[in-house]
């Protein structure tokens, strides 16, 4: 493609973008940016910690559904990309990114969607599934069984790095941040107040789940341990480590299968 051609492609990509931009304001009066694109079936897509709604722009799971005429929701999860960032503890205390959440598709007027997170959007999904019923199929991605403990250290380890503590675990994550002149405070926040879904919640859901990572993925443990504490689930394990599984055609075509 040509300097030209591709100067050209950024610039509709980037006019896309801002034309299917909206906010609305949350319970505490929190600015939540979002996308809204198609005009078939809803999927709300999640992004992971250190992301932003933009992340799934270009994957091949954002196109597939969109090409195959689903309807795409994709927040920006408060602190993170457009959407406010409060600095203090009761913003991102008791569940307030579920709150948003479930007021997300109450705005939008859904009456039933599925959904995918990723990373830490898994995390946050799963704890969606146990008071949003309008989920009828949802993807956990990229996770593990660890977040059930609220004591995790993974959790524990990257509160304190945003909030200067910083180990050789921590370095890299903390190292982008500072690249993306990302919130430090939010994301110690987000990290603090991140939401726990005890193995008895996830015992008693009741739709249908697909766990899927990277068979090179173990950074938040093993995603086997998490389908089988899911009663109507499967596991699929794609080619891939962590931070690129989720952009793979492998990963797309599964879920795929799955949502239709």
């Amino acid at each position: 493609m040509s300097k030209m051609l591709l100067c050209i492609a950024c610039l509709l990509t980037m006019v896309q973008s801002i034309q299917c931009q909206s906010y609305f304001n949350s319970y505490d009066g929190a600015k939540i940016a979002y996308s809204d694109e198609g005009k078939g079936s809803p999927v709300l897509l999640l992004h992971g910690f250190l992301g932003t709604r933009k992340n799934w722009d270009n994957t091949a799971l954002k196109q597939e559904l969109l090409h195959q005429g689903f309807r795409v929701i994709v927040p920006d999860l408060r602190g993170n990309g457009d959407s406010d960032k409060p600095q203090n503890d009761a913003a991102y205390a008791n569940d307030a990114e579920i709150r948003d959440l479930i007021l997300l598709m109450d705005h939008l007027k859904l009456k039933k969607y599925k959904a995918v997170g990723y990373s830490r959007g898994s995390i946050v999904l799963a704890k969606l599934l146990t008071v949003d019923k309008r989920i009828k199929k949802a993807v956990l991605g990229g996770m593990g069984i660890d977040f059930t403990n609220p004591d995790w250290n993974r959790k524990l380890m990257f509160s304190a790095a945003f909030a200067g503590e910083v180990n050789e675990t921590t370095e890299g994550a903390v190292a982008y941040a500072k690249s993306i002149d990302a919130d430090f405070r939010s994301l110690h926040l987000q990290q603090k107040h991140q939401p726990v879904t005890t193995l008895a919640q996830l015992a008693a859901l009741k739709t249908n789940v697909l766990v899927i990572a990277g068979n090179r993925d173990r950074d938040n443990g093993n995603p086997s341990l998490l389908q089988k504490a899911i009663p109507k689930s499967r596991l699929v394990l794609v080619e891939g480590d962590h931070n690129g599984t989720y952009k793979t055609k492998a990963f797309s075509s599964s879920i795929m299968r799955f949502l239709k």
